[in-house]
């Protein structure tokens, strides 16, 4: 089959713009040209039927090219391609958003000392209720478990989602730089062969360790922290505390 460029657009039900688009981006090969008229064939049908596969599972077209140029090069298959791609958009945490009723939260939220619904808004640990009847969506259950036992210990919200903040915008600096570390070291200190099944392998063996060692070093750098920080204040804190006493 031979067709021009209206006639592939009518058969895959994408406009022509968006066709040139991917021509643009190097995503589709380009048509064979007789004379003035662009020819397309069977394989621009089947790589627009790919590429819109690939897209709904999240991939941009930069990710796309990418990942077709190795496909071209043998360096990789596509079906192994996709399934290392569907395990590393696997969730690496069982953490997911969840919807209760504004009367169950609020039942939940009974004898709190500071954790009431409009607090919670505030810091972003629930999302506004909409709805009839309405509800809300909490973003992260567990964080939510973490903070109401914090503040039943007497760490406020407030403070507890500060806390949050700081760990997440230095989990999020670490988290890239470690995964540019893996990556610069594929082939060699990470998944060696590079083949799909070492690949995969290598991944699965990241997912439970990665939140241990955060764990196992994260309390480490806490227990020094807090032990300089009371070397520093120790003496001013004995200080207060004998100046309430003669008060």
């Amino acid at each position: 089959m031979a067709y021009t460029i209206d006639e592939l657009a009518a058969a895959t039900g994408l406009p022509s713009r968006t066709i040139r688009h991917y021509q643009s981006e190097r995503v589709l090969p380009p048509p064979v040209r007789h004379g003035r008229t662009a020819v397309y064939g069977e394989e621009h049908l089947t790589r627009l039927a790919l590429i819109a596969r690939l897209q709904e599972r999240g991939l941009s077209l930069k990710a796309i090219r990418d990942a077709l140029a190795e496909v071209e090069r043998g360096d990789l298959s596509l079906e192994d391609w996709l399934g290392i791609s569907e395990q590393l958009r696997r969730p690496w945490s069982e953490d997911a958003p969840a919807v209760v009723s504004v009367d169950d939260l609020e039942r939940r939220l009974a004898g709190q000392p500071s954790a009431d619904l409009a607090a919670l808004i505030d810091v972003g640990l629930v999302r506004p209720p909409d709805g009839d009847p309405p509800a809300c969506v909490i973003p992260s259950p567990a964080l939510l478990d973490m903070s109401l036992s914090l503040d039943t210990a007497g760490v406020d919200v407030t403070t507890s989602a500060g806390a949050a903040a700081v760990l997440q915008r230095n989990l999020r600096t670490a988290a890239d730089d470690v995964v540019d570390h893996f990556v610069e070291h594929a082939g060699e200190g990470f998944a060696r062969s590079l083949r799909a099944e070492d690949i995969t392998a290598a991944v699965e063996a990241l997912r439970p360790l990665s939140s241990d060692a955060v764990r196992l070093l994260f309390a480490r750098e806490v227990e020094r922290a807090v032990q300089r920080r009371i070397a520093e204040l120790g003496p001013a804190m004995r200080r207060r505390q004998h100046a309430a006493a003669d008060a």
